[in-house]
């Protein structure tokens, strides 16, 4: 299985548009970058390719991921980088950087870089028995930012920002999928038709919602993580939230503590 990670962005919902602070993929919790915590995971399971899409700041990524990749003493190409040029215009053009990832014909997981999370969250998925997955969380505060899962008789109907409210139970995307090499494709077909139409204020989850809309109820499945400590980071309060109880729940549940 490959990995795809998007950590191209500059951030601009917690420091502004024209902001040159570090990549939130370098923000540090517990002692540990977030890069650092998704490579230990996916080293931890077995996982032998990380694709890391990058764009801001993209050398102080990069040194930061040899230095970890030292410290692991795993194998050197482990992670590859496809830098982004336009990283600053859409999250969907950083998805499409990827493109030959989803096309290679192995199983494709997605990852948003800017996640803290229990390893629990990201090895249900990567041993999921399904090969169209989500992560879910039922437990979540509703609005206009929380990324939405739909489901209907249990089957997962919608996914977005916006979505239908045609059904019975939701919850919210901690921002990792897995996806079959049929369906990859699929995802690169529909990230290509939105750009081809020039859609590039769409989000990349958008591109998502086209192939599970599209497919057969019963093709994308999920792993329900609710109960598992876990925070997306997009704002200052996140930042906060994340040092103050989403951290220390995780460190507990593990036995550790954070690192000076």
């Amino acid at each position: 299985m490959k990995v795809v990670m998007l950590a191209a962005g500059v951030g601009r919902r917690l420091h502004g548009d024209e902001n040159n602070h570090l990549p939130k993929a370098i923000l540090r919790f517990g002692g540990k970058t977030l890069i650092a915590r998704h490579m230990e995971c996916l080293f931890d399971n077995g996982i032998n390719e990380l694709v890391l899409v990058i764009g801001h700041r993209k050398e102080d990524l990069m040194a930061e991921v040899d230095a970890i990749l030292e410290g692991l003493g795993g194998p050197k190409d482990f992670v590859r980088t496809i830098f982004n040029p336009r990283y600053k215009e859409s999250g969907l053009l950083s998805l499409y950087s990827a493109d030959e990832v989803l096309r290679s014909g192995d199983d494709v997981m997605f990852m948003d870089a800017d996640v803290l999370y229990h390893p629990d969250v990201l090895a249900r998925l990567i041993h999921s028995r399904h090969p169209n997955c989500f992560t879910l969380d039922y437990e979540f505060e509703d609005g206009d930012e929380p990324v939405k899962l739909c489901l209907r008789d249990g089957d997962l109907i919608d996914f977005g920002k916006l979505v239908t409210d045609d059904y019975h139970t939701i919850g919210e995307w901690p921002g990792f999928m897995r996806m079959s090499p049929g369906i990859a494709v699929k995802v690169a077909d529909a990230v290509q038709a939105r750009i081809d139409k020039d859609d590039l204020t769409a989000p990349y989850e958008d591109a998502m919602r086209d192939v599970l809309k599209s497919e057969p109820v019963g093709t994308f499945n999920f792993e329900d993580v609710t109960g598992i400590p876990w925070t997306e980071i997009d704002f200052l309060a996140d930042v906060t939230f994340a040092e103050e109880v989403i951290l220390p729940r995780i460190l507990e549940s593990l036995g550790e503590k954070a690192a000076s």
